[in-house]
């Protein structure tokens, strides 16, 4: 609740962190979440928006998750790689949300991969969130050279049987790679999540998700801002008085993906979820499915990825 202060969060801050959201959504106009789930393979269910904390200091990542969950947001998605999953932990702990209410993502870097050091890292992990489980693991990248992928696929299964993880899932996998773990373990992820926005549908990446039932997470959902300006996405947002990075989270939520917008200020977070009250119609989906360029991707081809 806005006047308590949480735990392990200063007056100042937390005042601060209030007033932004007061200054978007108004006095009293705290919100209980209102985000749809989307049910996983394994009859769990997660959040279909999510706070993406991809390149946010760790001292940020808590104002903006403390901002996040005041807004309404359930979902956290952190990596090792990102360093900031301390931040993350501390926002979780200062929230008052109890655990269950919560969805948090982490992910095992490259430098990790294989049984004993996926193990290791998964600890690592929960001792930096403070908490005991997370709600998905996920394999960040395949790096196929290397070729550990399946190891460490069959060791997050594991850690999912001993309870550290509650599902399991992967990131940047491609149909090839999600068909070689699914072959050599009889195992299918819950989620993969990849890099995903009008510029870079990921057809057939979808299309191999949904033969497997595997939910397709985006990230870089907005194209790291790439796709701001962009005047199709400007025309549709002012037939609808929605700003393009809220047609382009509708466009997400009406194709079936999670989406992982990031921001750290106060009012993006709060416009992020605010796309309940429209929707694109058939003209408007044409519209984005013409501006489809592979060669804009943002991040690195998942195919070729193999940094360790």
């Amino acid at each position: 609740h806005p006047t308590v202060v949480p735990v392990g969060i200063g007056q100042a801050v937390w005042s601060d962190i209030h007033k932004r959201i007061v200054a978007v959504i108004g006095e009293g106009g705290e919100q209980v979440s209102n985000i749809p789930h989307v049910t996983m393979n394994d009859d769990r269910s997660i959040p279909q928006i999510g706070l993406g904390v991809w390149q946010v200091p760790d001292d940020v990542a808590t104002d903006a998750c403390l901002t996040a969950f005041e807004a309404g947001y359930r979902h956290i998605d952190t990596a090792a790689l990102y360093g900031n999953e301390e931040g993350v932990g501390r926002a979780i702990r200062a929230s008052g949300l109890s655990r269950d209410e919560l969805f948090i993502t982490t992910k095992v870097w490259n430098t990790d991969h294989g049984r004993a050091r996926t193990t290791d890292a998964m600890q690592a992990s929960l001792d930096r969130l403070g908490l005991e489980y997370v709600d998905l693991y996920l394999i960040h990248w395949p790096t196929p050279d290397r070729g550990l992928y399946v190891e460490t696929w069959e060791t997050v299964l594991e850690l999912k049987e001993q309870g550290r993880t509650l599902s399991a899932g992967v990131s940047n996998f491609h149909p090839a790679h999600l068909r070689t773990i699914i072959d050599a373990t009889g195992a299918t992820p819950t989620i993969n999540q990849v890099e995903l926005h009008p510029w870079l549908p990921q057809r057939e990446v979808r299309a191999a998700d949904d033969e497997h039932a595997v939910v397709t997470e985006a990230w870089s959902p907005l194209a790291s801002g790439g796709l701001i300006d962009n005047a199709v996405l400007a025309d549709i947002g002012s037939k609808h008085g929605k700003s393009t990075a809220q047609v382009m989270i509708r466009w997400h939520l009406q194709i079936g993906n999670v989406v992982l917008p990031k921001s750290v200020t106060a009012e993006r977070i709060v416009s992020n979820v605010d796309v309940f009250d429209f929707e694109l119609d058939a003209d408007d989906l044409i519209a984005i499915e013409g501006l489809e360029d592979p060669s804009r991707r943002t991040g690195p081809n998942p195919d070729a990825f193999n940094e360790a």
